[in-house]
């Protein structure tokens, strides 16, 4: 498995981050390796599901991501599972006199074939990983948030 967290802190309020994150399909407008990410069912809540489109080494795939837990404010997690992969994004938001902090985690499980080339795979995952968190601070400091 392979896990990797950032946080980052903004100004903006924890109200505001979760309302904006909550909505998984702004993850189009902060993360560079998603092309496209579309809520196919439910209204935002326990057991809506995003299909999310993204570039991962080199190579187009779609996850589909059924949020899985949700805390007014404080928690959001997200489950995608397909034959060759499971992840779970779990997104905290806290704040303090500093600001509102947001750490972002995830976790991949690699099924299959691609179980044997996860040591590889590690390195995919970490740029994903960075460009994905650097979006994200510079999304949640645009005055929209």
């Amino acid at each position: 498995m392979i896990t990797m967290e950032r946080t980052v802190t903004t100004a903006a309020s924890p109200d505001a981050v979760f309302a904006y994150l909550s909505d998984f399909t702004t993850a189009a407008q902060w993360d560079p390796n998603a092309v496209e990410v579309v809520r196919t069912t439910g209204d935002g809540g326990v057991g809506t599901v995003y299909r999310v489109t993204s570039k991962f080494a080199g190579r187009t795939t779609e996850l589909d991501y059924c949020v899985v837990d949700l805390e007014q404010t404080s928690l959001i997690r997200l489950v995608g599972e397909k034959k060759s992969i499971t992840a779970v994004d779990t997104i905290t938001i806290g704040s303090d006199d500093a600001g509102t902090h947001v750490t972002y985690a995830v976790e991949f499980s690699f099924h299959g074939p691609l179980r044997l080339a996860e040591p590889l795979l590690k390195f995919a995952v970490a740029d994903l990983f960075k460009s994905g968190a650097i979006g994200l601070s510079e999304a949640l400091d645009r005055p929209t948030v």
